[in-house]
């Protein structure tokens, strides 16, 4: 498994949302500026994000991003998962995927399925509020 740069811009910036957060909506050009990150591709990780109620958003004059909930009710997983999709580490053990036709006398299916469930259960147990304290 390997974390694409969307997936580690997309919890910076959802980290810089949580640092930053007043109760307004923050505007995508200062997160830009902060993170390093071009306003365009922030553009397509903040669709992405709000597509899956993660974050709202508002056009034009004070306008900008904002979280929907509490940091401390984010996990990295739920970010990962927008922006990664599946992070099972072989595709049979993927969301809908094609029954394997060796996954009987597979030696290494159980291994790669323990692999997969203590990376989720380590990505869904680091809430936003934890990466986001200073």
């Amino acid at each position: 498994m390997k974390i694409s740069s969307r997936g580690r811009y997309a919890l910076r910036v959802i980290i810089d949302l949580a640092e930053n957060s007043n109760g307004g909506y923050i505007p995508l050009k200062d997160i830009a500026l902060r993170q390093g990150i071009s306003q365009k591709y922030i553009e397509s990780i903040m669709s992405a994000l709000s597509k899956a109620g993660k974050v709202e958003g508002v056009h034009g004059k004070g306008g900008g991003y904002k979280l929907v909930k509490d940091a401390s009710e984010y996990s990295v997983g739920e970010i990962l998962k927008v922006t990664e999709g599946d992070l099972a580490p072989i595709t049979c053990l993927e969301e809908n995927a094609a029954p394997c036709d060796r996954s009987n006398e597979c030696r290494t299916r159980n291994m790669w399925k323990k692999l997969h469930e203590i990376i989720m259960d380590y990505f869904e147990n680091v809430k936003l509020s934890d990466l986001a304290q200073k």
